[in-house]
Order: C-alpha cells, then structure tokens, then sequence
C-alpha cells in the first residue's frame, strides 16, 4: 500500500474507533443503566404527544425510559449491553421494515428484555398486512393480526379478566377490578373466606361494561398468561431464547390518550419491577402510602350532615381535601339553596375548625353547583370562566389562603376549565378518568392537560365511588368495608397515594363502618406505614420531585444510586428489590434505609445530595 493510501486508511479508522468511542463515552455519561428505552420511528419528533406520554408516564412512576430513533437502535455502535429493556409502543409504530424486526429478535435472543405493545410490527413497510400473522408471532407468543383469516373481526372489544393477584402485581387498585378480596378493619377479625386467586374482571365508574379492544389470538400461549378476554390472550410473559418478551395485546397509548392510562402504567411498571426488577423513585414522601379523602360540599343541605359528622372521630385524623361550593345558590340562580360561605355562619364556623386542623379548603366547581355543572360542557366557557373565579375568591376571603384544589361538580371537567385552573394558581384536581391510578399530568384526545397541576383519579367500588351511590346501587355495608380496608391496604403495600371521596349527606348510613376505618387508619398511621394527605401536599411533592436528579450504575455486582437536588432531597424515596440485591449502604448524604417485605426503602434526610450502594445476590 503506497504511504499516502496508508496515511489515508490509518486515519479513517482512527476516526472510526474515536466515533465509537466517543458515542461509547456518551451512552455512559447520559444514560442510567436502569433505562428503558422507547423505539420511535424515525422521522416522528421526540416531542410528539404519542411519545411524551411514555416518558411521562415513567418520570410520574419513578423509572427511567429514554426514546431512541430506530436507526439508533440498528447502529453497530448501539450499546445494547447498558439497555435495561426495551419498549416497542402502539399506535405509532405499526410499519416496520424485516431488517428492524430481526434486529429486535436478535436483542432479545441474545438476552434482551422486550415490552411488546399491540400493533407494533403488524404492517409492512407499505402499509399492507403481513400475511396470515403478525411477523412477531413468535416474539408475541402467540399468533395473532390474523387479518387473511378473520378479515374486518381481525380485532374484538371485550371485557378483560385476570386473577385479582395479577391486577394487584399491576397496581390495579381493589373495586376498579372486582369482585375483590375484602380487607380485614380490626385484629383478630375473621379473614375473607374468598379464594387467594380468583378470576376477576376491570370494571369502570358508572357506564356499563369495560371493553378494551384487542387483536384475536389463535392457539395456546407460549408462557404465562396474565390477561385474557372472549378474543383469547390480552396478556402474557414468556421466555425467548435467552430474553424475554412481554406482550401486551392493549392499545396502551390510544387508552392513556383517552383518559385511561391505568393500563399503560401498569404495565410499565410491571415490566420494570416484576420483569427486570428494577429500581424505582416512589411517589409519595418518605415512601409512606396513603390516602386523599376528599370532600364535596355542594350546598346548604351539607349543614346538617356536617354538624352531625362534627361529632364522629373523622376529625380525629386527617388532613383532608374539603372542597366548597361557596355561592347563595345551587340549582339555579336566585334560588337560594346554596352553601352561601360569605353569609353562612356556620358554614364559616366550620371551615375556620378545618383550618385549625391542618385540612385544606378547595373550590367545588363554580358558584351554583347544578347549574354549572349543566352548563359548563355546553355554553361559552368566557360566560362561565366568571362563576369559577367567584368560588375562588369568596373561599379566599373567609379562609385568607390561596385556594389551589378544585373538584367539578358531578365530575364534568371539559379541557377549558383544567386550562382555566393551570393558570390561575391550581395544583390538583378530582377527576372521574384514569380511574384507579395515582395522581397524574395526563392527557385528554391525546394532549397533555397541564404542566404544573395533577389530576387525581378517583377509586371506585366496581361502578359507585360516593357513599350514597354504594347503597343505590346495592353494595351491602359489609362489602363497602371490606372495599376500604382493602383500598388502605393496597395504598400502604405499594407506597402510593389514592383519592376516595364523599358527600357530608352520603356518610351518614356509614357511622359505624367509618369508625372501624379510622381504627384502622389510625393503627397504620401510628406504625408509620399509612398517612392522610391534601390534594395540595402529594401537588407540591410531586411538582418539586421533578427537581431531582437521579442515576443508577451497576459495575463488579455493585448497584450505585445518586441523587441531587437543587435546594433538599428530604423526604425523596427509593424502592430497590430485596431479592435481587443485599441491604443498601449510604455513602455519601443523610439517609435512612427500612425494609419493607421484598423490598428496601431508602428514604433520603436533609441535604442536596445521596448516595447508596447494594449489592447484587448471587442467584
């Protein structure tokens, strides 16, 4: 080789190696090793609402998911080894070349872990359908997008069942599945005499049957099922090769888009804890579980109950979420039915007593319950927006503090009005969808609602959620405690915080039943595993909790977490498994590290930094 064809050569693959290296050093610098990674399409931006919404998602849960183009994805130089897992979503990403498809079965076979969505991978790069079956069937499980056999039945809406453990490993909480294994209130009570696993099915508040729609599978799961429907597997876990896939025949991201993002979260999280078991950032302060009791005062029917309630040990405990409909009327204007806060002493009386003891005073909708409830999905938002700022401000004039939670009046929230509540000082809100999940910033016809408030979802028992619905319904008191017992369970064993909520009037048939709670609750909060928080304290953790910075590394069996906050990492938490790795060391910063069943706690102390190692068992 002649010297200057040498010179040229050397040099090229000089340059090569230093490309390689430099994207080596940059994966390393960027990325925890706890990432996930989310595959969008190239060409589709990075800030385009069907991708946000995962990252979205795994910030609010405390996970790591990074987006990567799918040419970044098929580069030589693509650090597959410091992937955690990767995630193929819905929706977005349904063509998909046979060069991209074997790639991704390559990544698994060599031992990746793959969280497989719906139609991801059922078109061709044409657009057309694969023949007979998807072309991962076998990453799938289990053939289905049987377009050649079933034709326009390819897909079939259905109602979902799995066992109850199932939905609890997916953070399902008791009543949106049902039936569900009661709680138990007192000690030495009688346990549940139901099954420990038993079929269950998704339920939704009020309207009927719960129908997702899923691809029809044909022929025998490769693995284990997890949910399934009249349309055969809805979704299943199974080894491939030296990997694993989870398939999940869902439409996560069009759900999570329609107000119902339990599914997307869950299954998120499921991949993340139970596939991988991965560390996670918890959701609520010192990672202690619990629940926002919200109240909804409509108008001056509420006086009675409320002096009656005055004297139960409800306010023994607390804080709690009391949200007021503050003007003279209720049904119509000029009728005079309403709270009528400025010029009601009682109602005054007692909203000064909620204030003393630490509750916090939200707005109830806007001025005269009824009416604006009626209205407020149908007139001009600009001859509405008025009666939302006269409950505002007649509650700040008689509590003196900024009003910042809000409940709508029988649930109806159109977009305007999260819109009108984000930039007027609001931080969380009650909200009737996303059922089930914790507080999130979700979306609605595939727009995020807000940047800096919270929706928060509430529970339900099977299709009632208000007292007075339990017994119109026909929910016997026995079932309705056995609900609470297992929703204050469920809110402690998985450290997050859920919404239940109720009218003063609706709680009267339930004296005893709420005394028994509050035994419960009262227990849990002394053994500091359970807390009563205001819609307002989880708004505030939350927002400052995106203020944390926060990496995993693993390297020689040892797991090192940082974090960093600008002003305190106080009351921050992490879970890491206790099967997958031996008790955490602080190494650098204030910290307290408590176990807690298969899991250790680190709950950080006063200080802008922390540091904890663990190591990795031998398995």
């Amino acid at each position: 080789m002649k010297p200057r064809k040498l010179i040229y050569f050397v040099s090229a693959t000089l340059g090569l190696v230093l490309i390689v290296s430099l994207w080596a050093v940059r994966e390393r610098l960027e990325f925890s090793s706890d990432r996930m990674i989310l595959l969008v399409p190239d060409g589709m931006s990075q800030s385009d609402p069907r991708v946000t919404m995962w990252l979205d998602a795994a910030s609010e849960e405390g996970l790591h998911v990074s987006a990567v183009h799918d040419s970044e994805f098929l580069r030589p130089v693509f650090s597959q080894a410091r992937t955690a897992g990767v995630i193929l979503p819905d929706s977005i990403h349904q063509r998909a070349s046979d060069a991209f498809l074997a790639s991704l079965k390559t990544f698994v076979a060599d031992g990746g872990k793959l969280l497989l969505v719906y139609d991801a991978g059922t078109l061709l790069p044409n657009g057309g359908y694969s023949p007979k079956q998807s072309r991962l069937t076998d990453l799938a499980g289990v053939s289905y997008s049987l377009y050649d056999t079933l034709g326009d039945k390819t897909m079939q809406w259905s109602v979902i069942s799995g066992l109850d453990s199932t939905f609890d490993e997916l953070e399902v909480p008791p009543g949106k599945y049902y039936p569900f294994r009661p709680g138990v209130m007192t000690s030495g009570a009688a346990p549940s005499d139901a099954p420990a696993f038993r079929e269950t099915e998704l339920r939704r508040y009020k309207y009927g049957d719960l129908e997702y729609p899923s691809f029809v599978t044909s022929g025998t799961y490769d693995g284990k099922v997890l949910l399934h429907s009249s349309a055969g597997t809805v979704a299943g876990e199974h080894p491939y090769q030296k990997g694993s896939v989870l398939f999940v025949n869902l439409p996560l991201s069009y759900l999570k888009g329609k107000t119902d993002g339990l599914m997307l979260h869950g299954f998120l999280k499921y991949f993340a804890l139970r596939t991988m078991a991965l560390p996670r950032m918890l959701t609520v302060p010192d990672g202690i579980g619990g629940l926002v009791l919200n109240w909804h005062v409509d108008s001056n029917a509420s006086i009675k109950p409320m002096q009656e309630i005055d004297s139960w040990g409800l306010l023994k405990q607390g804080p709690y979420s009391i949200h007021i409909t503050a003007g003279p009327d209720s049904t119509e204007p000029g009728d005079h039915r309403g709270f009528d806060l400025e010029g009601n002493l009682i109602g005054q009386t007692f909203v000064q007593k909620y204030l003393a003891l630490g509750y916090t005073i939200g707005s109830h909708g806007g001025w005269i319950h009824d009416y604006f409830a009626s209205h407020v999905d149908k007139d001009d938002p600009k001859s509405l927006e008025k009666y939302l700022a006269l409950n505002k401000a007649a509650l700040e004039r008689v509590t003196g503090t900024t009003v910042a939670e809000y409940s709508a009046p029988d649930g109806n929230q159109p977009m305007w009005v999260t819109q009108w509540l984000d930039a007027h000082g609001f931080v969380a809100y009650y909200f009737t969808g996303d059922s089930g999940m914790g507080p999130t910033q979700g979306y609605r016809y595939g727009i995020r609602e807000g940047h800096n408030i919270w929706a928060f979802p509430i529970l339900h028992l099977d299709r009632a959620a208000a007292f007075e619905e339990f017994g119109e319904d026909g929910y016997s008191t026995d079932e309705v405690e056995g609900w609470l017992a297992a929703i204050t369970n469920f809110a402690t064993e998985h450290h997050v915080v859920r919404l239940v909520y109720f009218h003063p009037s609706g709680i009267l048939d339930y004296h005893d039943v709420i005394e028994r709670w509050l035994v419960m609750t009262g227990a849990a909060r002394d053994n500091h595993t359970f807390r009563w928080y205001t819609m307002t304290q989880i708004a505030n953790f939350l927002n400052d909790r995106k203020n944390v910075q926060w990496r995993t590394a693993e390297s020689d069996g040892v797991l090192k977490i940082t974090a960093s906050h600008p002003r305190n990492l106080a009351h921050f938490a992490w879970q890491i498994s206790a099967v997958q790795y031996t008790q955490p060391q602080i190494t650098r910063g204030n910290g307290v590290v408590q176990m807690d069943g298969s899991s250790w706690i680190v709950v950080a102390q006063a200080g802008n930094e922390l540091e904890f190692e663990s190591r990795v068992r031998h398995q």
